[in-house]
């Protein structure tokens, strides 16, 4: 059955009938990538915290990897063409959309954003196509949510610069080619991004294991031991943080779709479960509090639709700013939360299990939530926007 058929029920508000043929056709093809091939697998390499190698390189051949960059090799895609692939890789899997996350939304869009033409042309085909893949080093062991207090500094050595720091939590950073290093000037305390190649003598990079969460997907500690690149390697468009901040914005949308493609996963698999499910003679589902639990899931649902469809909607105007991106990242990881935690009631003792899939997804929300920006930041920055006072630093 097509994705369209699959969907009709969470598509409550008709969304799909917005979509362009293209847009459509992006949608199914994610939405099918996810139902034949990822989902039958994608517990083992969960549960194993395994890398999916195979799965990973299937997005180079479905033509999903560019998060709408212009030209370099990468697919022509509308934002909303690409929120949905983010949605529907998050709907089968969060560590298989954090990867994608990393690659397009950071590494390739920092080299977009904020590179030369000789770094698009040098570094984006082969990286849409997974020849090479990317890492975004910004978050430092005692600077989570705080990223721009950088203690990673720059030193200008004639065409070379040295670099010196620790990075924590960086995505793909143990199998990337290349990282986006973000580093404070020693000389004018700007904030700078260079590209480095990660076999650059000084780069080493130890694997975070342990995590309760996207365990399919590796995070690493990196260090940089007088790491030396050329001014070349520089991005002349990274002048100040504000320049990293044009990147975040885009992934904090990236975020929101991911967090309703947690959230339609738990919606459909609740809603199917219920139908199926006998309890006192009948199935779940002819029980009036079961029916409320799950209108009221359909209802964030929808709401962090339409948030993640007026998200397309300014993209594609130009309009999209950093507290309207935070906002949207915000109310969907939290919308996204409720609804996973009442479809892991639903399912009851069988909700904590793999098979069922809720509590893979209950536990990946957490790093969702949390990465990006937290909550609790969203929430300052689009407080200082409304009230013009800021409560942090």
């Amino acid at each position: 059955m097509s994705a369209l058929g699959r969907s009709a029920g969470t598509d409550f508000f008709r969304i799909a009938e917005q979509l362009t043929d293209q847009e459509r056709s992006y949608w199914i093809r994610a939405r099918d990538f996810v139902d034949d091939e990822v989902l039958p697998v994608i517990n083992q390499y969960w549960e194993d915290a395994e890398f999916p190698k195979s799965l990973v390189e299937r997005l180079a051949t479905l033509q999903l990897v560019g998060d709408g960059i212009d030209g370099y090799g990468c697919p022509q895609m509308s934002p909303l063409a690409c929120g949905l692939i983010h949605m529907e890789l998050n709907r089968g899997d969060g560590s298989l959309g954090t990867f994608l996350g990393v690659q397009a939304g950071l590494a390739m869009q920092s080299i977009a954003i904020l590179g030369s033409e000789e770094q698009k042309r040098r570094w984006l085909p082969g990286m849409a196509r997974l020849e090479r893949i990317g890492a975004f080093a910004l978050t430092e062991p005692t600077h989570g949510s705080d990223s721009v207090a950088l203690e990673t500094t720059a030193s200008r050595h004639g065409d070379f610069w040295v670099l010196e720091g620790v990075k924590k939590w960086i995505g793909n950073g143990t199998i990337a080619d290349l990282a986006v290093v973000w580093a404070r000037d020693d000389g004018d305390h700007a904030v700078k991004g260079f590209v480095v190649e990660t076999d650059t003598p000084g780069y080493s990079a130890r694997r975070i294991d342990g995590k309760g969460a996207l365990r399919a997907v590796w995070q690493a500690e990196i260090r940089l031991d007088h790491v030396r690149v050329h001014e070349s390697d520089r991005l002349p468009g990274a002048r100040s943080f504000k320049d990293t901040g044009r990147v975040l914005a885009g992934t904090r949308n990236t975020v929101a779709w991911a967090a309703l493609g947690h959230a339609t996963a738990a919606y459909e698999i609740a809603l199917r479960y219920c139908g199926e499910r006998r309890q006192f003679g009948r199935p779940l589902v002819g029980f009036q509090i079961v029916q409320e639990r799950l209108v009221n899931m359909l209802a964030d649902v929808c709401a962090m639709q339409l948030y993640c469809l007026r998200l397309a909607r300014l993209t594609e105007e130009g309009n999209l700013t950093d507290t309207i991106a935070a906002l949207a990242k915000m109310n969907n990881t939290r919308k996204a939360r409720t609804v996973v935690a009442l479809a892991r009631d639903l399912l009851g003792g069988n909700g904590i299990l793999l098979d069922h899939h809720v509590m893979r997804h209950m536990a990946d929300l957490e790093a969702l939530h949390t990465y990006e920006g937290t909550e609790t930041i969203q929430t300052l920055i689009v407080g200082r926007d409304i009230t013009g006072v800021g409560a942090f630093a």
